[in-house]
């Protein structure tokens, strides 16, 4: 912390209230406790998520149900850190200086954050940590199980690091003012700590992820198409997984010209300022709007942004598909809304050039907020999607996209 009053009194009200690492730490549990409620909610509809992907059942009546151990997780991490904020607030009370002097109290619950983790927990399910370490520890570098050993988990995770994508930036930028010197992590956030080119590195690793893993699936279906020397009529030839990697390549765009916008001098790149953020425009629209079409017609398999032949059919509702598990069709077209909304709101905060003002840190946590919402109802219809397509399948007519999605497999389609 460099003591300097004048800056002290930079940090926004916001952050007197609620500074980086605390924020960090609240939208982590928030997506704890959000993925309980997933699996409690499909639970009641009859949908067994564990199944899904391939989690262990529960062998013996007096073992407690999933979201129940999910919800122990997330009430666990929940208590240390609402005692954590209250004994901030009383030493702080609003000063800039006492706050920024108290760095230690969130980054102490970051550490419990961790451990809890890491650490048994008597009453929590120590198969269902081990089992969430080993599925990080396996798609951490782009790795992805095998169908019959969990592969569809694998992917829900991964998608979900993409919505924590910016939460990992502001993670390592607190990490690095609180080892750092010359700032207090829970002081006015150096978005430039780190230097040029770690934040957006960091950013971009989810996406790196579920990148590899789609070229994974890609080198799995060619390799088991020159096995056969055939093309297989479940597989194809594997171009609905080169398609799914395009998608998240598109975020790399948006990354990476956020940053160069950032730069105190991105005249230097041969364009002008006007010109960057004109790039970084097309940019956002590209990766919204293929987002946004692939979670419509792949991930929920609904009709909605195909032809008119699939969106309007007498078998069920317009823009819907015929089988669902979800009776009120309203379900759907208020997910819609809401995903084509908050998918234009998240491709602008993956732009670390927006988070320069510090008057915009209560909007920046607001957006992370509200995708984690995003996500939460995306989790719902992804996996209603697939079990759809596990005990009740698409008939022929349902089939999407048309000779591109006869190609792939519609039992353990990629998402």
């Amino acid at each position: 912390m460099d003591g300097d009053p004048a800056v002290e009194l930079e940090l926004d009200s916001f952050s007197r209230i609620l500074p980086l690492p605390y924020r960090v730490a609240l939208i982590i549990v928030m997506g704890i406790w959000a993925w309980g409620l997933n699996l409690h909610y499909l639970s009641l509809i009859r949908i067994d998520v564990p199944s899904l992907i391939r989690y262990p059942a529960r062998n013996s009546p007096h073992h407690p149900p999933h979201h129940l151990s999910c919800y122990r997780v997330a009430f666990a991490l929940t208590v240390p850190l609402c005692l954590s904020l209250l004994l901030f607030w009383t030493l702080t009370n609003g000063s800039p200086s006492d706050v920024a002097a108290w760095e230690i109290l969130p980054n102490l619950y970051l550490l419990v954050l961790v451990l809890g983790f890491i650490v048994p927990i008597p009453f929590v399910s120590r198969t269902g940590r081990h089992r969430t370490l080993a599925t990080l520890k396996r798609i951490s570098i782009g790795g992805i199980a095998e169908a019959q050993d969990g592969k569809f988990g694998d992917i829900l995770l991964a998608d979900a690091l993409t919505s924590y994508a910016k939460v990992l930036g502001d993670l390592f930028i607190s990490l690095c003012m609180f080892f750092s010197s010359k700032h207090s992590s829970t002081g006015p956030p150096n978005r430039n700590c780190g230097g040029f080119f770690w934040v957006p590195f960091i950013i971009s690793v989810p996406s790196l992820i579920r990148l590899r893993q789609c070229l994974t699936e890609y080198s799995r279906v060619q390799k088991a198409n020159k096995q056969t020397g055939q093309i297989s009529p479940a597989t194809g030839w594997g171009g609905v997984h080169l398609a799914n990697a395009l998608k998240y390549s598109t975020a790399f765009p948006v990354i990476i010209l956020s940053a160069m916008q950032r730069n105190p001098e991105p005249s230097k790149f041969g364009m002008s300022e006007a010109t960057l953020f004109r790039l970084w425009l097309v940019a956002v629209f590209i990766n919204s709007a293929y987002s946004f079409w692939w979670d419509l017609s792949r991930d929920w398999d609904l009709t909605l942004l195909l032809g008119k032949r699939e969106r309007v059919h007498p078998d069920y509702p317009y823009g819907l598909r015929r089988h669902r598990w979800f009776h009120a069709k309203e379900f759907y077209y208020v997910a819609i809304v809401i995903d084509a909304v908050l998918r234009c709101t998240w491709s602008f905060k993956l732009s670390p050039h927006l988070d320069h003002f510090n008057d915009m840190e209560g909007g920046i946590f607001l957006i992370q907020v509200l995708e984690v919402l995003r996500r939460w109802i995306w989790i719902f219809f992804r996996v209603e999607t697939e079990w759809v397509r596990n005990h009740r399948g698409p008939a022929p007519d349902d089939i999407l996209l048309g000779d591109f999605a006869n190609a792939s497999n519609k039992y353990e389609e990629d998402d």
